[in-house]
């Protein structure tokens, strides 16, 4: 039968005769009707059942596929460069090692004063007071501030200030105070600096 065919017959039927206990009774038209609805429903089921699970799955592992890819792609760049880390994670040691060098251990911190004294007396300058005060810790090594007073003309205290600043030790200066020593004595004058050296504070070699 056609499908112009059974679409006539179709407007023919009267689903109210239809025994719906009875479908072997039915004409060939709805019959056909039946079983083309029938069909269309058990595809639609296979599919929410059964492809719409497999369809998310294979958009999970397109997913998972372009993740992997940018993964490798990464660490392929990575190991590309590796041995530049290397050489550049060496060569931040090393600066670290010589950073470290240049802060004074506790038993160095005399050794430290004398050269601040050497410092003074080699810039014609006289040493009113060196003194060391409390030590402040901070997250990633200890501040040794040093009270320092000096006096002399004021081009041997800029060579004290040159001379302090080039030691081996990092040693910083801070809040720095000039004034005439006396009306009698013009052109002398005294320099209170507040000087600042470090040392790094291994927290695991202390623990």
């Amino acid at each position: 039968m056609s499908f112009a065919n059974a679409l006539e017959a179709l407007k023919k039927i009267d689903i109210n005769e239809l025994d719906f206990n009875n479908l072997g009774s039915w004409p060939m038209a709805a019959k056909a009707i039946a079983c083309s609805v029938l069909f269309v429903a058990v595809l639609v089921a296979g599919y929410f059942l059964q492809l719409q699970g497999q369809l998310e799955q294979l958009d999970a592992a397109k997913m998972e596929e372009g993740r992997l890819r940018e993964e490798f792609s990464s660490k392929n760049r990575q190991s590309a460069n590796l041995e530049a880390y290397q050489a550049q994670m060496g060569q931040m040691e090393s600066a670290f090692g010589q950073m470290l060098r240049q802060l004074p251990s506790e038993t160095e911190v005399p050794g430290l004063l004398e050269d601040i004294n050497r410092a003074a007396f080699s810039s014609d300058l006289e040493l009113e007071e060196l003194k060391l005060l409390p030590e402040s810790a901070h997250q990633f090594y200890i501040e040794l501030p040093i009270q320092i007073a000096v006096v002399g003309e004021y081009h041997n205290l800029a060579a004290f200030i040159s001379a302090t600043s080039s030691l081996p030790r990092i040693v910083t200066l801070h809040d720095f105070s000039i004034r005439p020593v006396s009306a009698e004595t013009p052109g002398r004058l005294q320099m209170d600096i507040l000087a600042k050296t470090y040392r790094y504070e291994d927290k695991e070699a202390a623990q």
